[in-house]
């Protein structure tokens, strides 16, 4: 349990996945709306972080590699609720894939949101000596 609220702290790839702030400083949100069901708004992101001056898309279309990330988080979700569904509920296959679905359906966002922190913490590192004159 230690160890777990050790990976959860600041300073952690996992803090910042989580949270989506920045992947360098961990101060500030990469996202101008933190709410991901705000569907006008799920993919907008700010520039540059304003505590280290980060940019967070590092070269053009930088955020497609993150799909494929979507897909390894899309099927982990889909085995945990074919599992929840399957096994804990004892559903029928049909109704296993319906879940699946669904889930699919109300965790989209989230799914798209962590796929994109996921992939931009592939790239940079946390430090934490970020200062305003890093980028």
């Amino acid at each position: 349990m230690k160890k777990l609220l050790q990976m959860l702290k600041k300073g952690s790839k996992l803090y910042s996945i989580l949270t989506g702030t920045c992947p360098k400083c961990h101060e500030e949100s990469m996202y101008k709306d933190k709410n991901p069901y705000n569907m006008l708004n799920i993919f907008k992101m700010h520039e540059r972080c304003t505590q280290c001056q980060t940019k967070y898309k590092i070269e053009p279309s930088f955020f497609f590699g993150a799909m494929y990330v979507s897909y390894g988080v899309g099927v982990a979700f889909s085995v945990a609720a074919f599992i929840i569904s399957f096994v804990f509920f004892d559903t029928t296959l049909l109704q296993s894939f319906y879940a699946i679905l669904g889930t699919l359906f109300v965790f989209m966002p989230i799914i798209i949101r962590v796929s994109r922190n996921i992939w931009i913490n592939f790239f940079i590192s946390y430090d934490p000596k970020a200062t305003k004159t890093t980028s």
